[in-house]
């Protein structure tokens, strides 16, 4: 399997930096003995209460695209602490990535607090989410009952006037939003693949995905 190690202290102090090549030592000899190839080594120095760091997004990076099967830390705190480990934790098991520390010598292992705070976040999105596509969904039949019709303008838009529409791989738009990426984390990695695309294309090219689909279900009702 291949692996991300992700290693990270707070500050910048020598005490400090010893800490963070220890860590990176201690999990390339964990990933050697449980026999995982290592693609990847971030190393970082951010406070763990802060989200937006480079280490991170360079890590969700390899994992969004398939480069990394699982990542490695020393234990649950390297990931981050209060929220922003949970946000860390809820994103990775959205994406099915399993991590693994050397504290419990295998997979993490969350405590009871935090697997039941996941657990409500998780539900809270589902019905976010279903929430969501029930107003488009009426959105959509109100305005087809008002003689709107999404296949035909879709149909017609290679005769609009204007820039020609780029192309790229929708489906794995499609894929990446049902893995709940934001359309920015998707056009970044679109870019990566050599697409070069906005966010707002992205989104569009997306929301016309979507119409189709509502018109479809539709029909068949």
């Amino acid at each position: 399997m291949n692996a991300v190690i992700y290693c990270r202290v707070s500050t910048e102090k020598e005490t400090q930096a010893s800490s963070l090549e220890r860590q990176a030592e201690e999990l390339t000899r964990f990933a050697q003995l449980k026999g995982y190839h290592i693609v990847k080594l971030i190393k970082e120095k951010q406070s763990g209460y802060e989200i937006e760091r480079e280490g991170i997004f360079e890590l969700l990076e390899w994992l969004q695209q398939d480069k990394a099967d699982i990542l490695l830390i020393q234990d649950e705190t390297r990931l981050g602490r209060g929220n922003a480990k949970i946000a860390l934790l809820h994103q990775l098991a959205k994406m099915k990535i399993p991590v693994f520390t050397i504290a419990h010598n295998g997979k993490l292992e969350l405590s009871e607090g935090d697997s039941m705070v996941l657990q409500i976040v998780s539900i809270v999105e589902e019905y976010q989410r279903k929430l969501h596509n029930a107003k488009i969904k009426r959105g959509m039949k109100k305005a087809i009952d008002n003689g709107y019709n999404p296949a035909e303008n879709l149909s017609n838009q290679h005769l609009a006037q204007g820039r020609e529409r780029k192309d790229f791989p929708v489906e794995e738009v499609i894929r990446l939003r049902g893995n709940n990426l934001t359309f920015a984390e998707i056009t970044s990695i679109l870019r990566g693949m050599g697409y070069n695309v906005s966010k707002a294309t992205v989104h569009r090219r997306y929301k016309e995905h979507e119409l189709l689909e509502i018109n479809k279900k539709i029909d068949l009702q």
